[in-house]
């Protein structure tokens, strides 16, 4: 007879061990409570704190196009800042660029140049085809350049801003605005878009 009860009982046992297993598993699932149940967290990766320098959150907005050799700080690198046909409305007699303040590098303005570009793609880089003759200018604070095409450049092709400089040294993104200046009698410069320059942290860090 007591053989029988405990024949009786043994997968009753069983059948409760596994509930309560179940139980806890899903307890622990529910509230991260047991460790040996909750899975192992993935080791996070270090990197430093990102600044984000952003003017013009507006609904005017509108979100140039551009192309860097190199995008971690503190690297040497070609930027083509381009606006397209699409981008302006009218022939350009002067170009302004404003600078964020944050945007820690000195600007040479021997190292910047104004050309007619080639957009590139997947099989071809985006490169200056040829120079437009143009005098640079950079404010004293660094905030703008100021780019005087010799003619008005008309809005028939892909033009850009040529400059090649050191990247600053904090990462982040930072806008740089273009403000052109239509031939005619009024001299009002008009907001074309923005280019939102992303520097990386370098690798390593």
């Amino acid at each position: 007879m007591t053989r029988f009860l405990q024949r009786l009982a043994a997968p009753a046992a069983r059948a409760t061990s596994g509930a309560l297993a179940a139980g806890c598993l899903a307890a622990g699932l529910a509230t991260g409570g047991a460790t040996a149940l909750a899975p192992s967290p993935a080791s996070a990766q270090a990197t430093p704190s990102l600044m984000e320098f952003r003017w013009d959150n507006t609904k005017d907005y509108r979100k140039l196009y551009y192309f860097m050799t190199e995008t971690a700080r503190l690297k040497w690198s070609e930027y083509y800042l381009l606006l397209r046909p699409k981008d302006r409305q009218t022939a350009i007699l002067k170009l302004t660029i404003a600078v964020p303040k944050y945007f820690n590098v000195k600007i040479d303005p021997k190292q910047v140049k104004l050309c007619y570009m080639k957009e590139g793609g997947m099989l071809a880089r985006t490169k200056c085809e040829s120079v437009i003759p143009a005098t640079v200018e950079i404010s004293a604070d660094g905030t703008a350049i100021e780019i005087f095409p010799d003619t008005p450049v008309p809005d028939l092709k892909t033009i850009g801003v040529y400059m090649n400089l050191m990247n600053p040294f904090d990462a982040g993104m930072y806008q740089f605005n273009a403000l052109a200046q239509a031939p005619g009698a009024v001299p009002i410069s008009g907001y074309l878009g923005s280019w939102l320059i992303q520097i990386d942290p370098a690798v390593g860090n």
